[in-house]
């Protein structure tokens, strides 16, 4: 019997994690473990399942027993994957579970920027339209996607699912190049070169060493002003100071976020307490449908399975 270790289950909402009670594994789950926590709760696991809880190298040279690490997500950023290699512990995640979900987000998101509806819903609660001497309210700006050019930063499953939106509502788009490539694919367009030609910046790319604050206050000097930049991906992307004061200058002319450097937020965080318009933030919740959350879960357990069979699935290496 394999003894499994979910760390942070209650971060699944209320999805069904009954299919990862597989044959011959013992499941026990905790809603959500603090960090002193860790290595206690996994002392005895052969497999750990994570979403977003740390696992250190640390914590990891504690766990003689665990054998297989598999992440809630697909980025591994929570992970110390050297020093899971170093203990031969092998780290699964899980891939194109949210790729209907989280561009449906990006163009919810891009669709109040441009429509206001939530500032329209508001105006009509608080009796604006029933005092309109007209038969409609046109008290906040509203602008066509089509014609508008959109470029995605980071095109794998997620940026190309959101570019076929984009071109379904009849947006120009631009792919862009890796920011410090000294080479263009056939295809894309050289990150400094795109900046100043979008009118939407959507970001589709993982958080790695070369693109944390690749949006900074040089790259968003350089872009077009009056520009929307939308964020489903990972807030270490972002200098959220520097977004802040192209905000607050009006050269850009709004911003959606679903991700945040520091997640969850302190209450005092600068973003939170902006109070600006044009800057909408949701919790992290991009990935999360319905839909989405049972596809992890199924893959999930297929991790599992696939792993205990000898063929893992997924894995960040190859394992000998």
């Amino acid at each position: 019997m394999y003894n499994m270790v979910f760390l942070d289950a209650a971060s699944m909402g209320d999805a069904d994690l009954t299919p990862l009670s597989a044959a011959n594994v013992r499941l026990t789950c905790y809603d959500h473990s603090d960090s002193n926590q860790i290595a206690a709760r996994l002392q005895d696991a052969d497999i750990a399942i994570v979403n977003k809880v740390p696992l250190s190298g640390a914590v990891l040279a504690k766990l003689a027993k665990l054998k297989l690490i598999c992440v809630a997500a697909t980025g591994v950023n929570n992970v110390d994957l050297p020093a899971a290699q170093q203990h031969g512990i092998t780290v699964c995640n899980v891939r194109g579970y949210a790729n209907t979900a989280v561009p449906q987000h990006v163009f919810a998101l891009l669709l109040q920027l441009s429509n206001k509806v939530q500032q329209y819903h508001q105006s009509v609660l608080a009796g604006g339209w029933s005092q309109s001497q007209h038969f409609c309210l046109l008290d906040y700006p509203v602008t066509e996607l089509a014609g508008k050019t959109m470029l995605i930063v980071g095109y794998g499953a997620l940026g190309q699912a959101t570019a076929r939106i984009a071109e379904a509502f009849g947006m120009r788009l631009l792919i862009s190049e890796h920011p410090n490539s000294t080479h263009c694919r056939p295809g894309r367009t050289p990150f400094s070169t795109a900046l100043p030609l979008a009118d939407v910046i959507s970001l589709h790319c993982p958080l790695t060493a070369d693109t944390e604050r690749l949006f900074n206050r040089a790259v968003f000097a350089q872009m077009k002003p009056g520009a929307l930049l939308i964020n489903t991906a990972r807030g270490g992307l972002v200098d959220e100071a520097a977004l802040l004061q192209a905000l607050n200058t009006g050269h850009l002319g709004g911003a959606a976020l679903d991700v945040v450097t520091q997640e969850p937020p302190s209450k005092n965080d600068p973003l939170l307490n902006a109070n600006l318009a044009q800057l909408i933030i949701t919790p992290h919740m991009a990935w999360g449908s319905a839909e989405a959350r049972q596809r992890m879960v199924l893959q999930l357990a297929e991790n599992v399975i696939a792993f205990l069979r000898g063929q893992p699935q997924n894995q960040l290496w190859p394992t000998s």
